[in-house]
């Protein structure tokens, strides 16, 4: 147990300037890095299908980034703890789908509504029950399992670009060996060095623009409800917050989580009618900033997730022109430092998921189920992970203290 994590009112004078390092900078970066560039297109694309304008589409971004920005660095401060917030993806995909079949105003409707169920849930504290007892191997596995696929991107990307993945893995490698808080570091100006070189960075298209948030009164329908607000509160419970605990839990952070969904709901609500269609719990960038690559110190790791906050603003504040700065990176690049970046976690997961001989089965399975990427009823595979260890887990155990 870590004693700033369990009692966050801790007298300790806060001073995350002076325990701030270059590798929570660059954890803090990598972080918003992984998080814009796995989904943005999404929103774009959601926004183009239901016939949003640009500056429409450029105050959803806003929103988002700001929301996510002063929730990132207000928790982490509030609890010492690195704890990062970021839109649901599978939400934004949810969206292709369902925007077009409403109206804005209805659409933004149907986020207050999913925002609300979220306050109610942590406001009651029942996740926080249900967390508590969730088993830490099946916590550990859900982790490694979400990370795993992002990490094995990087021998998939060596495929297209394989001198500038392979320059960046052995900086990664040879740093790692001498001087392991930068290894990560090493590796990102490896990779834009070699990317320059190559031809590969394309700034043209980018201009400074400020992103301008754009106000829509929302208008509430029953249909909107049914096929927006409610699979949005499903997918932010399952793919977003069970997991963004899950991560937390596995590298030794014991926050209460229930502050956590009211801070994030409560934010979504009062952002909804700019266009946010909700701040979750993030879990794949936390990782990287709960790792041990983000500060050698693991009461100092949240100023990982301060940084990604303030990165968080920055590009919200520019959200204009946004996709058009990732467009200009290598798309190798990116998924390559997010893998680098991810090793440790991944291993530590791995490594804490198989250590009880009686949960061993149970958490392979979480791990499998999580890692495969299935989809079934529009609920992602972290969920269905979760469910299935769970079940393997009481199956395998069933009177097991009769039979010892």
């Amino acid at each position: 147990m870590h004693p700033r994590t369990e009692n966050p009112a801790a007298p300790a004078r806060l001073r995350p300037l002076a325990d701030s390092s270059p590798s929570a900078v660059v954890a803090g970066f990598i972080a918003m890095l992984t998080g814009y560039t796995s989904s943005l297109v999404l929103m774009f694309q959601a926004g183009q299908a239901a016939g949003l304008s640009n500056a429409q589409i450029s105050s959803w971004i806003w929103a988002l980034s700001i929301g996510m920005a002063i929730t990132t660095v207000g928790l982490s401060l509030r609890y010492r703890t690195p704890i990062v917030v970021a839109w649901s993806t599978p939400g934004a995909a949810l969206l292709i789908t369902s925007l077009p079949g409403v109206s804005y105003g209805e659409a933004i409707g149907a986020f207050i509504i999913c925002a609300l169920l979220l306050s109610l849930v942590g406001l009651t504290g029942g996740f926080e029950r249900l967390m508590r007892r969730l088993p830490g191997s099946l916590a550990s596995a859900l982790l490694a399992g979400i990370l795993f696929k992002i990490g094995s991107e990087i021998f998939i990307a060596a495929q297209h670009r394989t001198s500038l993945v392979l320059a960046m893995f052995f900086s990664y490698l040879l740093l790692k060996r001498l001087q392991p808080r930068y290894a990560v570091l090493a590796a990102l100006v490896v990779g834009c060095v070699v990317a320059a070189a190559l031809g590969l960075l394309d700034f043209r298209g980018f201009e400074f623009a400020l992103a301008k948030p754009v106000w829509t009164s929302p208008e509430f329908s029953l249909t909107a409800v049914i096929s927006i607000g409610i699979p949005l509160f499903v997918v932010a419970m399952a793919s977003q917050n069970i997991p963004g605990i899950a991560v937390l839990r596995a590298d030794g952070y014991q926050v209460p989580a229930s502050p956590l969904i009211s801070v994030t709901g409560i934010a979504s609500v009062l952002l909804a009618p700019f266009g946010s269609h909700g701040i979750n719990l993030a879990a794949i960038s936390a990782a990287i900033c709960t790792g041990s690559h983000a500060h050698e110190d693991r009461d100092k790791r949240y100023t990982a997730a301060v940084w990604c906050g303030l990165f968080y603003g920055a590009a919200g504040t520019f959200g204009a022109t946004l996709a058009a700065l990732f467009a200009a990176l290598p798309k190798e690049l990116v998924l390559s430092i997010a893998a680098l970046a991810l090793f440790g976690s991944i291993g530590s997961g791995l490594t804490a998921a198989m250590h009880e001989a009686k949960e061993r089965e149970a958490a392979l399975i979480t791990f499998m189920v999580t890692a495969s990427g299935m989809t079934l009823l529009s609920i992602g595979s972290a969920f269905w992970g979760l469910i299935a260890g769970v079940l393997t887990l009481l199956i395998l155990n069933w009177g097991g203290e009769k039979q010892n």
